[in-house]
C-alpha cells in the first residue's frame, strides 16, 4: 500500500462517528423508591478523532501499548443510576443483572473506572494505554446503593447492592478500582438519606449513615453534592438554592472533615434561576450566624450523551453530559463509541 492511500484510509476512520442516544420522557418511579429524574434530548456520542497533542502524555496520533490509537479528545461515557435491583429494569431502576453486565460489557470493551475529580484533573494514571475512561455515577443515595449487614458483630458491605456487586466485579476484573462517584442526598425522603436512616430500608440503621459515606472516601470512591432533599432548583428561590446545597455539602463535611467537594448533579437536571448558583453561593445558618459556602468545580447533568473530554477545546465542566440506565442505552452507546473510535483513548 502506497502512502497516499494509507493516508486515505487513515481519514476516513477519523471521520466515523457515533449515532445520537434517544430522548427519554420525564416521569417517577415510586414504585420503586427512586427519586425521579427530568430528562432532556440526548446529543451526539460522537466526537471527531483530534489530530495533534493537547497536552497529555502521548500524542493524540500515536499508536499505544494497548493497540488502540490515542484519542485525547474522544468523548468520555459518563453512566448514571439510581435503584438497583428489583425483577425488571424501569426508568430508574437497573436490576442486578443487568448492571453487572454492564460492568462486564464495559470492561471487555476497554473500559477503566475514573472518578469526575480525575477527569477535570486529567489524571488518566488509573487508565491503562490504549484503554478508555468511564466514569460511574449513583444518583440519591438509596440504601440499594450501599447497604450494611451485621455478621459476627462488624459491618460488611452487602453483596447484593451497587456497591457490593462493584467490589466483587474488580475481585476477577484486574484493573477496576474503587472509582465511582456518589451524588448523595443528606436528607432525602423514602431511605434517600446517606444511604438508608432507618431498618425499614432493609435493614439499614441511622447510626451507619456517616460510616459508609466515609467507607466510600476512604475506599477511594468521589463524594458529590447532590442537594438536601433533590430540590427542584428552578422553582426556588435564590436563597432555598443555596441553603439545599450547602446544608447538603454540610452533611459530607459532618461525615468526612474537611472533604474538598468537586462535583454537583443537578436534580431533575434543572438549573436554578441564577444558573451560577449551581456550582458557587452560600447559606448563613438563622441559628448560628455562621455562613456556609460551597464552590465545585463541576456540575452534571441528567443526560446528553457521552461528555466532552477535559483536552477537547469545547469541554465545559460546568456542564458535563451523561448516559442514563435505560433499556441497553448504556451497552449501546459503549459500543457505538469503540467502533467509531470516537472515544477517548489514552496514550502512554
Amino acid at each position: 500500500m502506497d502512502r497516499r492511500h494509507l493516508l486515505l484510509v487513515l481519514l476516513a476512520a477519523a471521520c466515523s462517528s457515533g449515532d445520537a442516544s434517544s430522548r427519554r420522557p420525564a416521569g417517577t418511579d415510586s414504585a420503586n423508591g427512586a427519586v425521579a429524574e427530568g430528562r432532556t434530548p440526548s446529543m451526539s456520542g460522537g466526537a471527531a478523532a483530534p489530530t495533534a497533542d493537547t497536552g497529555g502524555t502521548a500524542s493524540a496520533n500515536a499508536t499505544t501499548g494497548g493497540g488502540a490509537a490515542a484519542n485525547l479528545q474522544g468523548r468520555i461515557p459518563v453512566l448514571e443510576y439510581h435503584v438497583i435491583g428489583g425483577d425488571k429494569n424501569t426508568l430508574y431502576t437497573r436490576t442486578a443483572a443487568s448492571y453487572r453486565n454492564d460492568l462486564e460489557q464495559a470492561y471487555k470493551l476497554g473500559f477503566r473506572p475514573i472518578t469526575i475529580t480525575q477527569l477535570l484533573d486529567k489524571n488518566f494514571r488509573d487508565v491503562p494505554a490504549g484503554m478508555s475512561p468511564v466514569v460511574v455515577v449513583f444518583d440519591d443515595a438509596s440504601d440499594s446503593q450501599f447497604r450494611y449487614l451485621e455478621q459476627n458483630g462488624k459491618l460488611v458491605v452487602d453483596p447484593t447492592s451497587a456497591l457490593g456487586i462493584w467490589e466483587d466485579f474488580a475481585k476477577s476484573h484486574p484493573g477496576w478500582k474503587p472509582r465511582a462517584v456518589f451524588c448523595m442526598l443528606n436528607g432525602g425522603a423514602a431511605g434517600h438519606n446517606f444511604f438508608g436512616d432507618s431498618p425499614k430500608f432493609n435493614g439499614q440503621k441511622r447510626e451507619w449513615r456517616f460510616p459508609k459515606v466515609k467507607y466510600l472516601a476512604d475506599q477511594g470512591h468521589e463524594l458529590c453534592d447532590h442537594t438536601l432533599w433533590h430540590m427542584k432548583l428552578s422553582q426556588y428561590p435564590d436563597a432555598a438554592v443555596q441553603e439545599q446545597i450547602a446544608r447538603n455539602a454540610m452533611g459530607i463535611d459532618s461525615a468526612v472533615p474537611g472533604y474538598r467537594i468537586r462535583t454537583m448533579a443537578l436534580p431533575y437536571g434543572l438549573w436554578p434561576k441564577n444558573r451560577q448558583l449551581a456550582w458557587q453561593g452560600s447559606w448563613t445558618d438563622p441559628k448560628t450566624k455562621q455562613t456556609h459556602s460551597y464552590k465545585f468545580d463541576a456540575v452534571l447533568e441528567v443526560s446528553g450523551g457521552p461528555t466532552r473530554s477535559p483536552y477537547d477545546p469545547q469541554f465545559n465542566p460546568k456542564s458535563i453530559t451523561r448516559i442514563e440506565a435505560i433499556g441497553d442505552d448504556i451497552v449501546k452507546s459503549l459500543t457505538r463509541l469503540q467502533q467509531s473510535n470516537t472515544r477517548m483513548v489514552v496514550g502512554k
